[in-house]
């Protein structure tokens, strides 16, 4: 029997796939895992918990923190710089195409390899997927260079050529946008109500950083508004 991991960030696009690799495989065969990387705020990994439960399916959690303590990523404790409250495009128009502030270095890479190595540990024997909610909006203007259609298909070789052809890395939404993903997650009934993507860490979202702004719109692209409170 084949076997999904999804890397889970309790946001909507992780949680989407979330509904995707149940649907596919079925909740026995589906676990998750998400990454403490050294996050002002834990919000999304409580999320990340509950979503779990929600769908019946084991949970892993790892600790990258002490790789990224060296960075100065405004999403992460210790730094310098404060989140932005535009969206990715206007922070694109702003300061030109590239790196934005809230990308963590090299993070899709790393939590896709703490993934492949768990599943050739869970599953040794069987055929394992991972999935992984990267979308063409957070590719657009390089700004997240580790989601680009590019870096996903080339980690996914490489991993596969490290497992012995039993890993594969699934992107179904690297060339779709965000609209697009939250359409597939309403037609699969997603819990959007659990999920969390503010950069903040206030007891609701901000409403204004780029992620907010983003996931707001999405809803909106598809006639409805976002069940959570801002």
């Amino acid at each position: 029997m084949k076997k999904a991991i999804v890397l889970s960030s309790g946001g909507i696009d992780s949680t989407t796939c979330m509904s995707l690799a149940v649907e596919k495989f079925g909740e026995d065969n589906v676990v998750s895992v998400s990454i403490f990387y050294g996050q002002k705020h834990s919000k999304e990994l409580e999320c990340a918990r509950k979503i779990s439960k929600f769908y019946n399916i084991p949970h892993y959690e790892f600790d990258l923190s002490s790789i990224m303590k060296y960075s100065n990523c405004s999403l992460l404790e210790g730094s310098s710089q404060q989140i932005e409250h535009e969206s990715y495009s206007e922070q694109i128009k702003k300061n030109g195409e590239g790196k934005v502030s809230t990308y963590v270095p090299f993070r899709n890479g790393l939590m896709l390899s703490v993934c492949a190595s768990l599943a050739q540990g869970l599953f040794e024997n069987d055929d394992t997927e991972i999935f992984i909610g990267v979308h063409a909006d957070d590719a657009a203007g390089n700004a997240y260079a580790d989601c680009s259609v590019e870096f996903v298909d080339t980690i996914g070789s490489a991993i596969s050529l490290g497992t012995y052809g039993k890993v594969k890395v699934v992107a179904p939404f690297y060339k779709s946008n965000k609209a697009a993903v939250v359409k597939k997650g309403l037609e699969l009934k997603t819990p959007y109500h659990l999920t969390w993507s503010c950069y903040e860490g206030g007891e609701k979202p901000c409403g204004e950083c780029g992620t907010c702004r983003d996931r707001i719109a999405a809803f909106r692209a598809n006639n409805t508004e976002d069940p959570l409170e801002y």
